[in-house]
């Protein structure tokens, strides 16, 4: 190693072994060289400068045992340098992890993260947990929160799981439930918005859900869990269809637009919210309840984040 203002390193042979055979050789790679950005081995694959037996290779190369690879001298980050963004997204979706087993992860999803990349986002939470779980081949997705909603969120490491949470969901099995904070004062008799509801895609490519006849049956089940005057109140939303943005749309059918809703929100509302600190949309998944293919049941609830729980403090002050 050379004390220059950025660490690089020598030429680094590496033996494949046979458990490791099959694997691609960018995977393998990530692995191996841990603190390198995946960026940078991406780049010194399609330059060719990876060598496989002393031949180049392509980045979906599969090893064989005993594969011998050399990889080039790399310039590394010094310790004091700033880490890239993706591993500091890695740490925090580790640090949210709640639950999990050989066959499922449940994590707190943080508000802001999509949770797969795509429109524009190089990756989300799945891709982000296939680079934390390299060995879990099989990570999918049970079901999606939007963005900008933080709270629990489910991803199967099997397929068996994967089967058996979506017949739940299918089913009535899985109970969720969210915490809203809405405008105005939420009336106790008001337990339910039966609404269908019909997506629409505008020409910008964006998602609009409207409150229409010709629209999918619809129906959101809400209760009061604490007013702050007539100003807003905090309720509990249990969907008990999946439509897209369902409980957003509900909530703005029923006069009490959800905080920091950008898309179906009211502007005014969502600015006192923000004076106060609230940058965020009033919208997490507290709460699952989700029966287990051995007979079992899964019983959870994830806390809020720190700028909710502040910003509901100033409110109720």
């Amino acid at each position: 190693m050379t004390n220059t203002p950025s660490q690089t390193s020598g030429v680094q042979m590496l033996e494949v072994s046979p458990e490791l055979a099959g694997q691609r050789i960018d995977n393998f790679l990530r692995t191996q060289l841990k603190g390198v950005p995946k960026t940078l081995i991406y780049r010194i694959l399609r330059k060719g400068e990876v060598r496989v037996n002393k031949g180049r290779i392509k980045p979906e190369y599969k090893l064989q045992a005993g594969d011998m690879v050399r990889v080039p001298p790399l310039r590394l980050p010094e310790r004091d340098e700033p880490v890239p963004l993706a591993q500091g997204l890695l740490e925090r979706l580790e640090a949210a992890i709640v639950f999990e087993d050989k066959a499922l992860i449940v994590l707190n999803k943080p508000a802001g993260i999509a949770v797969h990349g795509g429109s524009g986002l190089s990756f989300g939470v799945i891709e982000a947990l296939r680079q934390l779980r390299p060995d879990a081949k099989e990570l999918e997705l049970v079901h999606r929160l939007d963005r900008d909603t933080s709270g629990l969120l489910m991803v199967a490491k099997k397929r068996s799981m994967l089967r058996h949470l979506h017949l739940q969901l299918r089913g009535d099995g899985v109970d969720k439930r969210y915490m809203a904070l809405v405008r105005g004062r939420w009336d106790t008799s008001k337990k339910q918005v039966n609404a269908p509801l019909l997506k629409n895609t505008l020409r910008s490519g964006e998602r609009m859900v409207e409150v229409t006849d010709e629209g999918k049956d619809a129906l959101t089940l809400f209760r009061v869990l604490r007013r702050f005057g007539d100003f807003a109140t905090l309720v509990e939303a249990k969907p008990v269809t999946g439509r897209t943005h369902q409980i957003r749309v509900h909530a703005r059918h029923a006069g009490h637009s959800i905080a920091g809703d950008s898309k179906y929100g009211d502007e005014e509302f969502s600015a006192v919210i923000r004076d106060l600190g609230g940058k965020r949309l009033f919208l997490h998944a507290y709460a699952l309840r989700v029966p287990l293919p051995d007979g079992g049941e899964l019983s959870l609830e994830a806390p809020v984040d720190d700028v909710w729980a502040r910003t509901l403090e100033r409110l109720g002050e």
